[in-house]
């Protein structure tokens, strides 16, 4: 009986998977390792259709069109944007380029998925809201992937029964030469930290080194504090949050785990720890396993990707 159960849920859950599949045809724009390392396994799982994929170098083109059967390479994105079978285009290109590309595919009424930064500015941010109105782009997106990460998604649940206090947020990282360390990596824990607690006001503002900063941000219903760094080494970089609550605290570990300490018994104003010492309990509430290569198992999976 019991194996009966257990075969039925398994077929169930295999074609609950078949049945999922996507109808129409999309495009990627852009072939570069964040694609390759993040972004096509999640197309290649959810076997989303692509019909092309556009890159700068007509070399890479013919390669592409080798390795992925079926797929057509193509250097001019106006064959995209002419074909109306493609109802969306998912762009990570150099992020300098994004603004121009992402102009163009909402013109053309496409949906779009964007990694960031989708711009160089707030002006130009305004006037991709304003093509989308314009024009009708059903999806507009841009690659924020933290805030769907398993264990943000939880802590973002856990604070709206909290009374907050301060927070802690740090992102260190070793030497990015390569872009904008402020539009190319800073925007992922700025993000975060105001999709957590909405719009910031900054209060104060120190460069400690040369794009490196450490910020005290003011929201509505909480104070943080914000280091940002490219002073450190990328074998060790991290990301961390702590967020202070009346209950207790929080912390959450570059997304791969996520500890809620409750706060110790309090009586007249005197910490009942400091008379009858006890162990600290921790709560876990999501620790990513990768003991066994199931899909939420992937780190992929556990940093918000799909």
């Amino acid at each position: 009986m019991i194996q009966q159960l257990i075969n039925r849920y398994k077929r169930m859950r295999t074609e609950r998977y078949l049945n999922e599949t996507y109808r129409c045809q999309y495009a990627f724009v852009g072939m570069g390792q964040h694609s390759l390392t993040n972004l096509y396994p999640v197309l290649h799982y959810l076997q989303v259709p692509l019909k092309y994929i556009c890159v700068t170098s007509e070399r890479k083109a013919r390669l592409i069109e080798r390795k992925y059967k079926g797929i057509k390479a193509t250097t001019t994105l106006d064959d995209i944007l002419n074909d109306k079978v493609v109802k969306g285009i998912l762009v990570a290109a150099s992020p300098g380029a994004h603004f121009s590309i992402a102009s163009r595919v909402l013109q053309s009424g496409k949906s779009l998925f964007i990694e960031k930064p989708p711009c160089q500015s707030s002006e130009q941010l305004q006037e991709l809201i304003e093509l989308q109105r314009e024009f009708g782009s059903q999806v507009a997106m841009v690659g924020l992937q933290q805030r769907y990460a398993p264990a943000v998604q939880t802590l973002k649940r856990r604070l709206k029964g909290e009374r907050l206090i301060n927070y802690d947020l740090h992102y260190l990282t070793g030497g990015y030469p390569e872009g904008d360390a402020l539009l190319d990596l800073y925007i992922h824990p700025l993000d975060l930290a105001t999709w957590l607690f909405g719009k910031a006001e900054i209060v104060s503002y120190l460069e400690i080194d040369e794009h490196s900063y450490i910020l005290m941000l003011w929201h509505q219903h909480i104070v943080g504090t914000i280091e940002l760094s490219t002073c450190h080494c990328w074998q060790d970089a991290r990301q961390s949050l702590t967020v202070h609550t009346r209950s207790g605290s929080y912390h959450l570990a570059q997304c791969e785990e996520l500890s809620f300490v409750p706060k110790q018994t309090v009586i007249a104003g005197v910490p009942i720890e400091k008379l009858l010492p006890r162990r600290q309990s921790v709560e876990y509430l999501y620790r990513h396993n990768s003991f066994s290569p199931t899909l939420a198992g992937n780190s992929i999976y556990s940093q918000g990707f799909f």
